[in-house]
């Protein structure tokens, strides 16, 4: 099921921004609830208003907004200056989890985009109207964004109220152990299950400040922010800059708190633990070889690292591991972004393997729809390029003062309930801490 009512004629204007002009980088402009953001290490994009949506549900939803995209693409006016990727027209998106989820995948067209990238920083206004576009009328439209944005309190720890969302801790439990034993019929190698848990703030939610803790706590990770689904994700699942793409993939998950009292280096332990861990080698080594079968029919050269490496965050470690591809053409052009998207989503890192067995699996054990949790959420131009993570280290602002938190962690034959359970807190606590509440 589709829906782009009013798809117009688009015009666009990109101009050259003083990047010294906004120390803070793009997080100084995470000023409002209805932002629309994707940031790492300060650069990134971000986006005010909006000019067109277009929205799907069902297994061709990429396929769908991938063709809308292009058609209306195809027939924009393009003013740009600056010309390198994330200029000219420009669309943030987030799409559900599943194929059977009833919550509706987005592209959003905004009317401002403020880039930033390499040191390099412009401004986009779009428009489906007739107005002639100016950098001084692309300029005066940022600001009237920025003026009329309310006051931002600052956030100290909160009162506030935790609850369980579809199970229990005891319930999601017992599926865990389900799930393994599942497993050691044979029936499949992993299985990813997730779970939710809701978060009342009296004093309300607030978009702005949940991003702006998550870019400057979470600076390796990718802070995003589209339509009240907000995170901060250490997963890319697929970055496309002309004809190369680049992934990365995180599986096995340590927190760091079990370094706490530990002698020697933290790191060392880490290394240890995760690398030198049967269970989560054999964990990783499924979700590397799910994204590169997937991807080598669009790839003329690829190559990924023979060992992962130890990814640093704030609250956990992570093994991780970087491919990279040269696509090649098919059909007659270079897959879009979107094409890369349907034919890699659910990886087995969000789903497990196979993936048929276990997104069945998923649905009969979660009692959960996943929305756009472990979804892809990102952008992407006009020129093919974009950047889309995996909606991990998430929530979804429910109401004024309501947030539904999900976390989840991949099953193998070892996993043990008890600690799958405890990881989840570890996963949690992000976007816990930037709602300011004490994990």
């Amino acid at each position: 099921m589709t829906s782009a009512p009013g798809t117009r004629h688009i015009r666009t204007l990109t101009v050259p921004l003083d990047a010294d002009s906004f120390p803070g980088g793009l997080p100084s402009f995470l000023v409002r609830d209805d932002v629309l953001c994707w940031t790492r290490r300060e650069a990134g994009l971000v986006g005010f208003g909006e000019v067109d949506r277009f929205t799907a549900t069902g297994p061709e939803r990429f396929l769908e907004a991938d063709i809308w995209w292009r058609h209306l693409v195809l027939e924009a006016d393009v003013t740009d200056a600056v010309e390198c990727p994330g200029t000219g027209p420009a669309a943030f998106g987030s799409f559900a989890f599943s194929k059977v989820s009833a919550h509706e995948s987005r592209l959003i067209i905004p009317e401002i985009v403020v880039g930033l990238r390499d040191g390099t920083a412009w401004l986009t206004q779009i428009t489906a109207d007739d107005v002639e576009l100016t950098e001084a009328g692309a300029r005066a439209a940022l600001n009237r964004w920025l003026d009329t944005a309310p006051e931002q309190e600052p956030q100290g720890d909160r009162e506030a109220k935790l609850s369980t969302g579809a199970l229990s801790e005891t319930d999601w439990m017992a599926a865990v152990a389900a799930g393994v034993a599942e497993i050691r019929t044979g029936a499949l190698e992993k299985l990813v299950l997730a779970r939710d848990i809701v978060a009342t703030l009296p004093d309300g939610v607030h978009a702005a400040a949940i991003l702006r803790e998550l870019a400057v706590r979470y600076r390796e990770c990718w802070t995003y922010g589209v339509d009240g689904l907000v995170g901060s994700t250490p997963e890319m699942l697929i970055q496309v800059e002309g004809r190369t793409a680049q992934a990365r993939v995180l599986a096995g998950t340590l927190d760091r708190r079990d370094a706490d009292g530990i002698e020697g280096s933290p790191l060392d332990f880490a290394e240890r633990v995760l690398a030198g861990s049967e269970k989560q080698r054999h964990e990783h080594d499924i979700a590397i070889a799910s994204l590169t079968t997937r991807l080598a029919p669009f790839s003329e050269a690829m190559n990924a690292h023979s060992e992962p490496f130890i990814l640093e965050l704030p609250n956990v470690w992570h093994l991780a591991s970087d491919v990279k591809a040269e696509l090649t053409e098919v059909e007659g052009h270079v897959p879009t972004c979107l094409a890369l998207i349907n034919a890699l989503h659910p990886t087995a890192a969000v789903c497990g393997t196979p993936t048929t067995v276990a997104g069945a699996l998923i649905r009969k054990l979660e009692h959960l729809d996943r929305g756009p949790y472990a979804g892809p959420v990102g952008w992407l131009d006009a020129a093919g390029n974009g950047e889309w993570g995996i909606a991990l280290r998430g929530a979804v602002v429910e109401g004024p003062d309501t947030v539904r938190l999900y976390a989840g962690c991949g099953v193998v034959e070892g996993s043990v309930p008890e600690m799958e359970l405890a990881e989840t807190w570890a996963k949690f606590r992000p976007m816990l801490e930037s709602l300011g509440i004490e994990s």
